[in-house]
C-alpha cells in the first residue's frame, strides 16, 4: 500500500510498494529498450506507431504502481491484467515496426522476447496474488 508521512520539514514523503517488486523494475527496463528503439522511428510517426508504444511501455510499470497502492488484492489484479495486456501491445506494435522497416529482426525478437518474459512474470505474480 502507498502511504505518506510528514518529516521533520512538513514534506510529505511517499512510500510505494511497487518500488520492491522486480516485476516494476523489469517492466522499467523494458520502457528504456522501447525507447530505444522508437527513437530510431521516421519523424512521421512522432504521434503515431512511437508514440503508442511509448505509452503502451510506460502503461506497464504505471498500473503496477498503480495496482501497488490498492486496498485489495483484486483491485491490484485488475491493474496487473491491463499491464499484461499493454505489454502484449508493445509486442503487437513491434510487428508492425519491423513490416514498416522501421527496425530490424533481431531488435523486433528482444522487444518480443522481453515481452513474453515480463508477461510471463507479471502472470506468476498475479497467480501468488490471488
Amino acid at each position: 500500500m502507498a502511504y505518506g508521512e510528514a518529516n521533520e520539514g512538513s514534506e510529505l514523503v511517499w512510500h510505494s510498494d511497487s518500488e520492491n517488486l522486480d516485476i516494476w523494475h523489469m517492466a522499467g527496463t523494458y520502457a528504456l529498450q522501447v525507447y530505444k528503439v522508437t527513437a530510431k522511428f521516421p519523424h512521421h510517426e512522432d504521434y503515431g506507431l512511437r508514440s503508442q508504444m511509448n505509452r503502451a511501455v510506460n502503461s506497464i510499470s504505471l498500473n503496477i504502481a498503480e495496482g501497488s497502492a490498492k486496498s485489495s488484492n483484486k483491485a491490484f489484479d485488475y491493474h496487473l491484467e491491463i499491464s499484461v495486456g499493454s505489454t502484449f501491445e508493445v509486442v503487437g506494435a513491434s510487428f508492425l515496426a519491423l513490416q514498416r522497416g522501421y527496425i530490424t529482426k533481431e531488435e523486433q525478437k528482444v522487444l518480443y522476447d522481453e515481452g513474453e518474459r515480463l508477461a510471463k512474470a507479471i502472470n506468476a505474480f498475479r497467480n501468488a496474488l490471488l
